[in-house]
């Protein structure tokens, strides 16, 4: 029989009591978080991206970029789905060694609706060339093939 983990309500990283509607989700056969509210953890970041996406809607304009980084297991895939789901658009997904050529970055980029959320997972493994190009897209809205 183990410990019970320390709780410290202060401490973002903390075990939490669970305050996400669980037993709706699991009844749904989704074991994904769809929402804000639905997602457990990372509170902070969590009150940040709903301001980022309340902004922008108001705005009538897209999210800001951003970057999630950390070890697998925290959350990054999912709050991007939740992102695009909190602003009615849609998520396209890749990897950056599937993205082997700035031809596949043009062809990804260029399919994207104003709006859309492009989450490239292991984005540190694109090539440096691609890397650059993506930059560039990103800064300048303009890319260079």
């Amino acid at each position: 029989m183990g410990r019970k983990p320390h709780r410290d309500p202060q401490d973002p990283l903390s075990p939490q009591p669970l305050t996400a509607p669980l037993p709706e989700v699991i009844a749904e056969g989704r074991i994904r978080p769809v929402s804000f509210e639905e997602f457990v953890g990372q509170r902070q970041h969590i009150e940040n991206l709903r301001v980022y996406v309340s902004a922008a809607r108001a705005r009538g304009g897209a999210v800001d970029h951003i970057l999630f980084s950390g070890p697998p297991g925290l959350g990054k895939t999912t709050l991007s789905h939740i992102i695009a789901e909190e602003m009615g658009t849609t998520i396209h997904r890749t990897s950056g060694p599937a993205v082997e050529h700035k031809g596949m970055l043009a062809g990804l980029l260029t399919n994207l609706n104003r709006g859309d959320v492009l989450f490239i997972d292991e984005l540190h493994r694109l090539p440096k060339v691609v890397q650059e190009s993506l930059y560039s897209a990103m800064e300048d809205f303009k890319l260079e093939v």
